[in-house]
């Protein structure tokens, strides 16, 4: 459990301070775990809190702005709690890696508002951690020094906000205090410009405040409040998904891991993997804001303490998510941007680093239909990334030059499960980029032809649960549109391509084998290259619809008869009459095709309409019998077996009549049939 009493939580820092381990990009220090630790849990590690009586709902808000404007002063001043947790951080003045805090405040409907603070670096040096932090916010403040106005990091973030697709935020003019009125207004003025045209393009979006008298900061709550009044809840009936931004380790509660919840819930004692590790572990307490709770919720900072893993098996940019039901990736289709401010074009097959959510690794892009991407324009693209991870439709994305190391672009994730050399390619992203969401798992489903798509990969692919895609796909089930095989979803035209595939498959065959009754559908199936259960599908529409028949094992044509000459229908009758007469003691095959008058090419072919037909059935290349033959000695072994069950080779020679050249053949076919079971050297029949 993570809650425990703030006195043991003390104890336990003071007489344990050596095993408390803290992982981040910069510092791996004791004081680092203990200010970690403190921040989530202590001072506010309590009983679990009486249950308010009023609506809740979750906001993350995050900073942004260049460095020393005064961020990470307006969260303290907003909540009362530093978010610079670092000894390092304390020293030098500056945040260099993610900081949190929360407060709570009522809105007009009566319902209180959870807000969770992520505090970024402004350093263009730390980017790399603004970016891991920023990626899951609902709602910006972007911080503007009135000293300094607008800087080059202030340019970076607000670029980065606008290619994650922040909608939400205010403008924040810090500093107010320390510049005169008539410079404030300037500077007011210069951020309506900076903004124009952006999703703060709106004077009242704007507030002037100072950390240090509090001023204007009643203002900046209201304006929150209106904010995050129009914040679409995050979905907390989704799949899971929490990227890891920390991770670390105290005595007496064993590994933490922290992250916003992006979308879903997580609830205490549930069983989680870890992406893209395929690690599974055990989720033994939750904490949402320094509170322990049943359930984290989509929109919530979280603290999980988990079970089964160490800090050595996390990271910062893994992903925690459901177990069995996503699946990483190294390849994914997506709509790539281009800032109008990126130095030069980005040319086909061009590396860059990549930032998803809390992830940072390199990308290889190819471009799909040109050669180079323009400052300013947008095109659809294939990334390979190094190492697998957890990325789905819908989640966005920032790439940077590698050298110099700056924000270039950003982009969308259309597909992470891409078919290598598809064709309209283009068309099927357009779908995805842009359809509803019926087109967008219709074209998934059609892509895969008359193969279909299990409903766990279509999951997979597009992060919805089973009952939001089988709401999606009612009406073009019923339409006809789909079929549903099973578990698999197939398009409704690539059946109907399928049974073509068949029925013109099937005449070819009678074609080039006029003597042969039908083709078997083992054979028929591997010529479509349709898996088991939609061929079984696809042929029982066509028999039903007479466009096909089957008897046993073959499939013909409707009414299809083998016509054979007369002194074709005479050589099969002696090639029956030899086998059927001969018991099991057989001649062998090429000498039976030696006595008929008919070529020996004919006569192979009756031969193999003979063995489709099961009349004859064949142990080896001259071992042939009749079916009558093999039946009677069922029949001879089920006698036997009320005498004894077991038999070797001298007593199944006596009981036969037949020799060993003979026996071993037949004995090791009534294995294959189930009828006998072999035991040392002996068979028990079955």
């Amino acid at each position: 459990m993570l809650c425990i009493n703030a006195a043991s939580a003390i104890c336990v820092i003071r007489v344990k301070r050596r095993q408390a381990v803290h992982k981040t990009d910069t510092c791996e220090s004791m004081d680092t775990a203990i200010a970690d630790f403190r921040a989530l849990f202590c001072g506010e590690l309590a009983p679990i809190p009486v249950k308010i009586q009023r609506k809740m709902k979750s906001i993350i808000v995050g900073t942004a702005g260049h460095i020393d404007h005064g961020k990470t002063a307006l969260v303290k001043a907003l909540t009362g709690i530093d978010a610079d947790r670092l000894q390092e951080e304390k020293r030098r003045g500056i945040t260099i890696d993610l900081g949190f805090a929360h407060m709570d405040l009522p809105d007009a409907n009566d319902e209180t508002l959870h807000l969770g603070f992520v505090d970024v670096p402004g350093h263009e040096r730390f980017v790399r951690n603004m970016l891991a932090g920023v990626g899951g916010i609902d709602l910006v403040l972007l911080v503007i020094a009135a000293d300094e106005s607008i800087k080059p990091q202030t340019r970076e973030h607000f670029d980065i906000l606008q290619l994650l697709g922040v909608k939400r935020g205010i403008a924040v003019i810090t500093k107010s205090d320390a510049v005169d009125a008539e410079t404030l207004d300037v500077v007011r003025l210069e951020v309506e410009e900076f903004l124009r045209g952006t999703f703060l393009d709106n004077p009242k979006s704007i507030v002037a405040v100072s950390s240090l008298t509090s001023a204007g900061l009643d203002d900046l709550k209201r304006a929150m409040i209106t904010a995050a009044a129009q914040v679409e809840p995050r979905d907390s009936n989704a799949l899971a998904r929490l990227p890891i931004d920390r991770v670390f380790s105290m005595k007496g509660f064993g590994t933490v891991v922290t992250g916003t919840l992006v979308t879903g819930t997580i609830r205490r004692e549930e069983d989680m993997e870890v992406f893209p590790t395929g690690r599974h572990v055990r989720v033994r307490g939750v904490q949402v804001h320094g509170h322990a709770t049943d359930a984290a919720i989509a929109g919530q900072r979280t603290a999980l303490n988990l079970a089964g893993v160490t800090t050595k098996d996390l990271s910062r940019g893994m992903t925690l998510a459901p177990p069995t039901t996503f699946a990483s990736t190294r390849r994914l289709d997506v709509r790539l941007s281009l800032l109008a401010s990126a130095p030069r074009p980005l040319k086909h097959h061009s590396r860059v680093h990549f930032h998803c959510h809390t992830m940072e690794t390199v990308a290889a892009i190819t471009l799909h239909g040109s050669k180079q991407l323009l400052p300013g324009a947008h095109a659809f693209a294939r990334l390979k990334l190094p190492q697998p991870a957890l990325l789905l439709p819908g989640d966005r994305f920032i790439i940077r030059h590698f050298s110099p190391v700056i924000t270039i672009g950003g982009g969308v994730v259309l597909d992470p499960a891409p078919i290598p050399r598809m064709p309209e390619l283009e068309t099927l992203l357009q779908i995805l980029d842009s359809g509803t969401p019926e087109e967008i798992l219709t074209a998934r489903i059609a892509r895969r032809g008359h193969a279909g798509i299990p409903m766990s990969r279509l999951i997979a692919e597009t992060g919805w649960t089973h009952d939001a895609i089988e709401a999606v796909l009612a009406k073009p089930l019923k339409d006809l549109q789909g079929l549903r095989i099973g578990e698999l979803l197939a398009d409704a035209l690539a059946i109907i391509r399928l049974q073509q595939l068949i029925v013109s498959t099937v005449v070819g065959f009678h074609k080039k084998n006029p003597l042969a009754s039908g083709i078997a559908k083992q054979e028929l199936r591997e010529r479509t290259k349709a898996s088991t259960e939609v061929f079984a599908a696809a042929l029982d529409l066509l028999v039903r619809e007479k466009n096909i028949e089957t008897s046993g094992d073959l499939v013909r044509l409707p009414g299809h008869g083998v016509v054979m000459k007369d002194e074709e229908a005479e050589s099969k009758k002696t090639i029956e009459d030899a086998f059927s007469s001969a018991g099991l003691k057989v001649p062998a095959l090429h000498e039976v095709i030696a006595g008929l008058r008919v070529d020996k090419i004919r006569a192979q072919k009756i031969v193999t309409m003979m063995l489709r037909e099961k009349v004859l059935i064949k142990l080896s290349d001259e071992l042939v019998f009749h079916r009558g033959a093999l039946e009677e000695l069922r029949r001879l072994l089920a006698v036997q077996k009320v005498k004894s069950q077991r038999i070797d080779v001298a007593k199944f020679k006596e009981i036969t009549g037949v020799s060993r050249k003979y026996a071993i053949p037949l004995l090791e076919y009534l294995d294959r049939e189930h009828v006998t079971r072999r035991v040392g050297d002996a068979r028990e029949i079955l």
